[in-house]
């Protein structure tokens, strides 16, 4: 299916960075099975340890937002409730190296990104949209080289309908003719056409477990299209 584009060809893409452009959450996900293996709890699985370090997570978003410090908050806080050891300074600073070993990590661009984001840019209006901390993901940005494809760079607190809608207002764009394309349906895809845009669903195999949703059915006019990889895009766009 080719995309509908305006007169000049030109459509705005809102491109996800974390797990559509580059890896992510494989580096939590090795620093929650060292968590859990450290912690060695008598009673719980490492899967129900794993369920009460999720719940634990949807807390720490709503107080500390997203990001490492949010991500060691909640590994301590898990060992604090399932630990009959009390959290010393010393447990406290083992933890958190845990959170310290994914901000170490370079920066790993998934397959065929740098070649498909030069193709898009030639065409289209990029303008990459990520959530987190600023300092975080501003590193990520810089430090993966891919910057130089973009027009404008968003990095927000949150992504729901209301966030797509002002940056919408704020860059004057047509709902017609502007896609999220990401990797999660909880805040690319259902959002995005919650607010009346198309979106690109591109799996990712490691989408963090707080990011899975049911894919919606967009509401026409809005369109919804799912590419098995970042590279396919070029078929459509």
């Amino acid at each position: 299916m080719a995309s509908q584009v305006n007169a000049n060809g030109a459509q705005t893409l809102l491109i996800d960075a974390d797990d559509t452009l580059w890896e992510n959450n494989i580096y939590f996900e090795r620093a929650i099975r060292h968590f859990v293996s450290f912690l060695k709890h008598h009673e719980y699985s490492p899967e129900q340890v794993r369920e009460v370090l999720n719940d634990v997570e949807r807390e720490c978003v709503v107080k500390h937002g997203y990001g490492l410090h949010s991500f060691a908050h909640a590994l301590v806080e898990t060992f604090a409730r399932l630990s009959v050891e009390p959290v010393t300074p010393e447990l406290d600073a083992t933890i958190h190296s845990f959170a310290h070993t994914v901000a170490d990590h370079p920066v790993e661009i998934l397959p065929h990104v740098p070649a498909t984001l030069d193709h898009l840019a030639g065409r289209h209006r990029l303008i990459l949209m990520t959530k987190g901390a600023i300092a975080e993901q501003s590193g990520k940005i810089e430090r993966s080289g891919l910057k130089q494809y973009f027009a404008a760079v968003e990095i927000v607190a949150e992504k729901d309908a209301p966030i797509y809608r002002s940056v919408v207002a704020k860059y004057g764009l047509s709902n017609r003719t502007t896609w999220m394309i990401g990797n999660s349906p909880k805040s690319d895809i259902n959002p995005a056409l919650s607010a009346g845009l198309n979106a690109v669903f591109v799996p990712h195999g490691n989408t963090w477990i707080l990011e899975h949703e049911e894919v919606a059915e967009p509401t026409p006019p809005s369109r919804l299209l799912t590419v098995e990889t970042f590279g396919n895009l070029r078929e459509h766009f």
